[in-house]
């Protein structure tokens, strides 16, 4: 089974098991829209912080390399880069623009979309809410893949939703 399907599969999964903070928004055959929000019993610097590191909650399992690491520059043009210790190297994103502790866009195609013809963008906003914050986030994607990109789009939400779970629950851990 190729690596793809793999991917797919595992989104899917992933889908039908965690806590509905997403949605599919559109879905043509020309791009996608998915986004949401999720409440965090943190401050927004805490969300801020663990957001931009995503080693800390990422999961291993949506990774090129299984021992590698996530690094993130937020410099213009920054890499959004996983790095094995074997010197394999994958940029999934590149920071876009930057508002410290408020909003992060980052540009490219994620997982799988990296080897298509496709890119996006993924946005994210926290606001405070109370005690705690609200990260809404929306990753915005067009293109030409075989097929279609409608076919992407769910798959896409589901791995989405599982690292947002993981950050909520590393920024309300700590």
């Amino acid at each position: 089974m190729s690596r793809q399907l793999i991917s797919v599969a595992a989104a899917l999964l992933m889908l039908t098991a965690a806590p509905a903070l997403a949605e599919v928004k559109s879905a043509t055959p020309g791009g996608f829209e998915v986004g949401g929000t999720v409440a965090i019993e943190a401050p927004p610097a805490r969300v801020w912080a663990v957001l931009t590191a995503p080693d800390a909650w990422w999961s291993r399992d949506h990774r090129w390399f299984k021992a590698s690491t996530l690094s993130l520059d937020l410099a213009p043009g920054g890499c959004w880069c996983e790095r094995a210790a074997d010197g394999r190297v994958s940029r999934h994103l590149e920071t876009a623009l930057v508002e410290p502790g408020s909003k992060l866009v980052l540009r490219g195609g994620l997982g799988p979309l990296q080897g298509q013809g496709a890119s996006g963008g993924l946005t994210f906003e926290i606001k405070a809410e109370g005690e705690g914050s609200v990260l809404t986030w929306a990753y915005i994607v067009g293109g030409y893949t075989p097929g279609g990109l409608e076919a992407w789009a769910a798959p896409v939400d589901g791995v989405l939703l599982a690292q947002l779970a993981n950050l909520k629950a590393r920024a309300e851990a700590d």
